[in-house]
């Protein structure tokens, strides 16, 4: 039986005149009944950002923009998204759990779909005392992968099989920059058939230039993971990693009671080996890779992944 049938309605008067309506899904009955067993994994990860966000004053949260914060409020559920993190499985599945039971397979909502910006409820949608409120009373997860992995991943997404966004916004910018490369086509599928594309040290080279942050945040396919989803001012429930992605979601589940209603969809074979990071950056020079580790040092710190030795110390 899914979290949905154990639901209560909450009003909380927040202010002077001021009521909410907030669908929490059996709050009272899930903290005292059904309390999850974190696994020890579970609280080592917590524990660490524990450790790295000591003193940071967590009321800030009010201040940050949380557009990567989609609300379910069915299941009472916070999942702040992070892209080339399996982002694209975890939205289909709550997709599928917005449905009556039984719940839809997760992977018959094509990919592109639902990507769409009205797919979801984000958190920054709501008045500032309900925000708070289902921050407070919402489980609330996030996944995140190897930072260094990550970069690999959004290049081969999007440099190397780009769309028309990514080839006019960063592509072409990319080349000229670093290649100076300054005829190339302005159609993206004449581009793609002539093999324009930047190299993976181009991608880095854009990546640690000071111009590029200077000028605007860096695009969310390569943005740092703490700046799209707040570790240190949002207390998460459940911290996921990509390279444990299967167990975790399971494990998820079965923390929101959803284990035996839901499947999350099996993912691809991650590409996280040390010897195949070490290959992509052999085209990248020492100095650039320590520029990137600095850039994303607080992902790493903060997630529990080790500093790349082998490609920062040589």
């Amino acid at each position: 039986m899914g979290p949905n049938k154990e639901f209560m309605v909450v009003f909380l008067l927040l202010g002077p005149m001021v009521f909410i309506t907030l669908t929490i899904h059996g709050w009272d009955f899930y903290q005292q009944n059904i309390a999850p067993k974190y696994s020890e994994q579970q609280r080592l990860r917590k524990e660490l950002l524990r450790k790295h966000c000591a003193g940071v004053n967590q009321s800030l949260v009010n201040n940050v923009d949380m557009k990567n914060f989609v609300v379910d409020d069915k299941n009472g559920i916070i999942y702040c998204y992070i892209p080339k993190v399996a982002c694209t499985n975890w939205k289909r599945t709550l997709i599928a759990l917005r449905h009556d039971e039984p719940y839809p397979d997760p992977m018959s909502f094509e990919h592109n779909w639902v990507h769409r910006f009205d797919r979801f409820q984000l958190l920054r949608q709501f008045p500032l005392a309900e925000r708070k409120a289902k921050l407070k009373h919402y489980t609330k997860f996030l996944f995140v992968r190897d930072p260094f992995v990550r970069l690999i991943s959004a290049y081969r997404d999007k440099m190397q099989h780009y769309d028309q966004y990514f080839y006019q916004g960063y592509v072409r910018a990319i080349l000229q920059l670093y290649k100076k490369q300054y005829n190339l086509p302005t159609n993206v599928t004449l581009a793609r058939k002539t093999g324009v594309q930047p190299s993976f040290y181009n991608f880095i080279q854009y990546i640690v230039d000071p111009r590029t942050e200077r000028n605007a945040p860096f695009e969310p396919h390569w943005r740092q993971m703490f700046r799209l989803c707040h570790p240190c001012l949002v207390n998460y429930d459940f911290v996921g990693h990509q390279e444990t992605l299967q167990e975790d979601a399971q494990e998820l589940l079965k923390i929101l009671k959803l284990e035996d209603d839901i499947k999350f969809p099996p993912s691809y074979e991650n590409m996280a080996s040390t010897d195949s990071v070490k290959d992509w950056f052999q085209s990248v020079p020492l100095k650039d890779r320590r520029k990137l580790y600095k850039l994303y040092e607080k992902d790493f710190q903060l997630f529990g992944y080790r500093r790349p030795t082998e490609l920062l110390d040589e």
